[in-house]
């Protein structure tokens, strides 16, 4: 394998959060009156099918260590790809993805209660000055369902984050993956026949292309984050906010406001100013 640099590793980020968006916006082209449970446990099933060759190929010891944790981070994972239909469906590409960044701030008072880490003056502060950015974005006066549900999305990615440490050092990205989907398809399956609807299997090719997207999203973060320190590259990971603004109006005629970046900024902005600083942080506490 060729030596990654920072500079192709922020590259490969970029290309990375770009390819990521569609995955969002396939999810969009959805007709409204699609079955929602359905589409669902299609992209569970998908999912699955797509990671088991190469889980397959990983390491198989003690593939389900950890199944209590599994369990939970799939529930959790299946709740946020449910109302990650329902925002995509009601609010602007853009505008979702926006409040999706929000789940790094959300980390912080999490980890704080589920972890008992403390909360610094600069995370508090980047926390703070984000929320009022999503607050920016989508307007106190507009707050809707669907805003709420980008935001109950960006929770469950919160708290999935925060759980991978419970589980089993030794699953690489494609275990876990296939595991988070795998555990959720019966709970999905129930919600697909309590929905009533007449099964259509359309959707399967839409749910086929947009777990391939966020897939190789994913093994491009293993790669490179496999190989360069999060600290400096992970400010390439908002691009994907500028991909979701430029996917917006080429695909679904949606112009951003002033709002939209206003809000953004103060989202984005202190995110990678915290990096900074705890990166700063770490390096000097490393020379004392």
């Amino acid at each position: 394998m060729p030596k990654i640099t920072v500079g192709l590793a922020m590259t490969l980020l970029i290309i990375g959060n770009i390819i990521g968006v569609f995955s969002d916006a396939l999810i969009k082209t959805l007709p409204a009156d699609t079955a929602t449970y359905q589409f669902v446990l299609f992209r569970q099933l998908t999912a699955v099918l797509i990671l088991l060759p190469f889980c397959l190929l990983s390491n198989k010891q003690s593939l389900f260590a950890g199944l209590k944790w599994h369990f939970i981070r799939g529930h959790i994972w299946l709740l946020g790809a449910i109302f990650m239909v329902f925002a995509l469906g009601a609010l602007p590409l853009a505008t979702v993805n926006a409040i999706f960044y929000t789940a790094p701030l959300l980390m912080l008072p999490l980890a704080m209660i589920l972890f008992q880490e403390k909360l610094t003056s600069h995370s508090i502060a980047a926390a703070v000055l984000g929320f009022i950015g999503v607050l920016i974005v989508v307007k106190p006066t507009q707050i809707n369902w669907a805003a709420i549900a980008a935001l109950v999305v960006a929770l469950t990615m919160a708290v999935n984050n925060l759980l991978v440490r419970k589980l089993p050092q030794h699953h690489n990205v494609f275990q876990t993956l296939m595991l988070t989907n795998l555990v959720g398809i019966p709970a999905a399956l129930g919600l697909a026949l309590w929905e009533g609807k007449p099964w259509d299997w359309t959707p399967m090719l839409t749910a086929t292309g947009s777990n391939t997207f966020i897939l190789i999203y994913a093994g491009i973060c293993v790669l490179v984050y496999g190989a360069i320190e999060a600290s400096k590259i992970s400010s390439a990971e908002y691009t994907g906010l500028l991909g979701a603004v430029v996917v917006g109006v080429l695909w679904f005629d949606e112009i951003p406001d002033l709002s939209l970046a206003i809000g953004s900024s103060l989202i984005i902005i202190p995110l990678i100013w915290l990096a900074k600083v705890e990166a700063k942080i770490k390096q000097t506490s490393k020379m004392i």
